[in-house]
Parts: C-alpha cells; sequence; structure tokens
C-alpha cells in the first residue's frame, strides 16, 4: 500500500469517526432532554371538571387540591381552556373549532429523579372519580435504555475505526521500510540507532495521519451540519444553515471566516465541537506511535 494512499484513507476513518462521535453526543444530549423534559411531566385528565366533586369543590379543585399536598412535585399548573384548543387544533383541523366539552387538564412537573408515587392514581380517584393519570417515565426508561444502546454501538464503530486506521498506518510504514530496506539496512549497520530510525518513519506517518484526518474531519461538517439541522426540533435547539450565514458574501477570507466562526456555535452543539478538533491529533498520535512499534518491530528481527 503507498504511502501517498495514507492521508486519503484516514480521512475515511476520520470521516465515519466524526459520524460515530456526533451520533453518541446527539443520542446523550436527546436523551438528558428527554429526561428532564417530557419524562418528568405527568398529564392529569379530569372529566367534567366543573361537577362537584364528594366533598362539595368542584372536580378540578379537588384535584388541585391532593396534588398540591403531594411531596415531590415541583409543580401543579392547569391548562386554560385557550391552551387545550391549540392542542386539539392539529388533530381537529384547521379551521373553525367545534364546541367540545373539555376535561380539565394539569400538567405536573416532578422533581428531579422522582417518579409518580403509587398511591397518587388511587387518590385522584376518590377526589374525582374518572381521573386519568398518563405518566411518561415507561416510555422514558424505554428511551433511554435505546440511547444506551446506541452510544454503546457508537463507541463500538468508534473503536473499530481506530483498530482499522491503525492497521493502515501499519501497513504504509511496511510498505515504505520495503522501499527503503537496502538504504535502512546501511544506515543500521553504520551505527543508527533503532529509536533515530523509527523516528523518521514515525513523523512522517504522524504528519501523514494528522492532514489526513484534518481532511476528513472538515468533510464531514457539512454533513454534520444538515444532520444537526434535521435534528433541531428534537432538541429544541436552534441551528443556522450556511445558506443563511450567506457565506459567499463574504468579500474576503478573513470575512468567511469570522461568520464561520460565529456560524458554527448555531450549527453544532458545543459537545461535538469541542470533541471534533480531538480527531486529528488523535490521528496523528495513532499515526506515530504505529509506525514507532513497526518500524522498531522490524529492526529487531535484522541480523
Amino acid at each position: 500500500m503507498p504511502e501517498r494512499m495514507l492521508p486519503a484513507l484516514v480521512a475515511a476513518m476520520a470521516f465515519l469517526a466524526a459520524l460515530a462521535i456526533a451520533g453518541a453526543i446527539g443520542t446523550h444530549l436527546l436523551a438528558r432532554r428527554w429526561s428532564s423534559g417530557a419524562a418528568a411531566l405527568v398529564t392529569v385528565q379530569v372529566p367534567d371538571p366543573g361537577a362537584p366533586s364528594g366533598g362539595g369543590l368542584p372536580r378540578i379543585e379537588a384535584v388541585m387540591a391532593r396534588l398540591g399536598t403531594t411531596p415531590g412535585l415541583e409543580d401543579v399548573r392547569r391548562l386554560d381552556e385557550a391552551e387545550l384548543r391549540r392542542l386539539l387544533r392539529p388533530w381537529l383541523g384547521g379551521g373553525e373549532m367545534p364546541s367540545l366539552p373539555l376535561p380539565g387538564v394539569v400538567e405536573v412537573r416532578l422533581g428531579s429523579g422522582m417518579h409518580v408515587p403509587g398511591l397518587l392514581a388511587r387518590q385522584l380517584e376518590d377526589a374525582a372519580p374518572g381521573v386519568i393519570v398518563e405518566d411518561s417515565a415507561p416510555w422514558s426508561d424505554r428511551l433511554l435504555a435505546l440511547a444506551t444502546s446506541l452510544q454503546a454501538c457508537a463507541g463500538l464503530a468508534l473503536l473499530t475505526v481506530t483498530v482499522v486506521a491503525g492497521g493502515v498506518v501499519a501497513l504504509a510504514t511496511r510498505a515504505g521500510i520495503a522501499t527503503r530496506r537496502d538504504a535502512i539496512e546501511i544506515v543500521h549497520g553504520l551505527g543508527a540507532s533503532d529509536g533515530y530510525i523509527a523516528g523518521r518513519f514515525a513523523r512522517r506517518a504522524g504528519w501523514l495521519a494528522l492532514v489526513g484526518a484534518v481532511a476528513g474531519t472538515l468533510l464531514a461538517l457539512p454533513l454534520l451540519g444538515g444532520l444537526s439541522h434535521l435534528a433541531a426540533p428534537f432538541a429544541a435547539g436552534r441551528v443556522t444553515t450556511l445558506a443563511d450565514a450567506t457565506l459567499a458574501s463574504a468579500a474576503t477570507a478573513a470575512d468567511s471566516w469570522a461568520v464561520l466562526e460565529s456560524l458554527l456555535p448555531d450549527m453544532l452543539p458545543w459537545p461535538l465541537l469541542a470533541a471534533l478538533p480531538v480527531l486529528p491529533l488523535a490521528a496523528g498520535v495513532i499515526g506515530w506511535l504505529t509506525a514507532q512499534g513497526t518500524v522498531r518491530v522490524w529492526l529487531r528481527r535484522l541480523p
């Protein structure tokens, strides 16, 4: 395998590694947002909210009073009629909303790490028969398990890419040794140390791997920006596209860099922006270490 192919192959490995890292970070952020957002919400539906309950209070007020005395609840809020109609509009069409008897809906936010008390549904049923308690905790647990499995897959993919990249560097180094075998044997016979010879190969391999990884990482940026834009509605984040930034209208290279520098935080999440620059450095280190080990092993076999 010629050495000139090493940057291109490492670029492909860096491209795949960037995708794997983005997948791991993306699933982690989405899972964290879900666990602190929708998973912490409980919805209580009260049919006939204005009807009297057993204690004489309107059913919705009896439920609110019972929720107000339940420990572990951070916030208890009743949705007004305008909010309910806005939630129902996508299901009933965009025309005039029909006059419907709407239930009372109470949004309950749980404290950190809290779950719905086991007796809450029974207590609310006693206060107002027919109450429906919708808890998203089971779905949250399933989504968190899915996110964990996806992160494990991304980690396995990253490990595989690292091993393959090391193998590519090792093959390229052995190809370089084969083309310079006579010169290496002469220099080694004249007293050159193993560290000196291995260092020459390691510096070149590390540099080529670094250059290839930089190219692969830069090639991955547009795709990662597009994927981040697609995932923005799930993360409720703000993503700005390259077209919105009008990079093409920048007059000079310095202006283009300034626009890109201000754009990147909106394109990609900060953990990913912090991880991507590490890829070329890691590739350079892998290339240097692999070349060092390959050359030293080969030199020890010389007579």
